[in-house]
């Protein structure tokens, strides 16, 4: 098992950068949100018109960043998770419930939602399905995220679960030690402190 946790260190490294360069990508399309939001909500009142395809451009910018950039938020420990039980349980501890989670519900999840949503997409592609919506936009692209975000988390899931098994084999750093909470001291060399 050594062995081979030792030879994927550059599969791990690789999946790691990439989630942070789809990650600092998005940042740009938070930013095209925020000026689309903003240029659709000032057109609206001051020339009292709108449009239906800027509208839907919002939304798809918001699915892109959503979907996307759920691999980036699982490399950073950003996720959602009960840290006031969390911290109070020892590094060993945390680190098999991770492992654990990621084996039996996300990727298992993450797959299935990818393997359900790909139809929806191939569908929609091929039909040139567009938006119900007078002036609005294709549906294919949007459609895509879901899978293409499923597949990224899943890859990221794999490369967690890889720090997390080194971790619990001694042959890497805690990937749970900067979780983003001040409560993380409270556990420290597997021993519990007073909280």
């Amino acid at each position: 098992m050594k062995r081979l946790l030792l030879l994927t260190l550059p599969v791990v490294a690789f999946v790691d950068r990439l989630s942070t360069w789809i990650g600092h990508g998005l940042r740009w399309l938070i930013f095209a949100a925020v000026f689309l939001s903003a240029g659709n909500a000032i057109v609206r009142k001051v020339f009292s018109t709108s449009s239906n395809a800027l509208l839907e451009g919002q939304w798809y910018l918001f699915s892109v960043v959503f979907m996307l950039g759920a691999g980036y938020v699982f490399l950073h420990n950003a996720h959602v998770r009960i840290d006031f039980i969390s911290t109070r349980l020892l590094a060993k501890t945390r680190n098999v419930i991770d492992a654990a989670g990621i084996v039996l519900i996300l990727i298992p999840a993450s797959f299935y939602i990818a393997w359900l949503s790909w139809p929806l997409f191939s569908i929609a592609f091929v039909s040139g399905e567009m938006s119900q919506n007078a002036g609005g936009l294709i549906r294919w692209p949007v459609l895509l995220t879901i899978p293409l975000g499923m597949g990224l988390l899943m890859l990221q899931a794999l490369a967690e679960l890889h720090k997390r098994l080194s971790f619990l084999l001694d042959m890497g750093p805690d990937p749970l030690a900067e979780a983003g909470t001040k409560d993380v001291a409270l556990v420290k060399d597997d021993k519990e402190l007073p909280a």
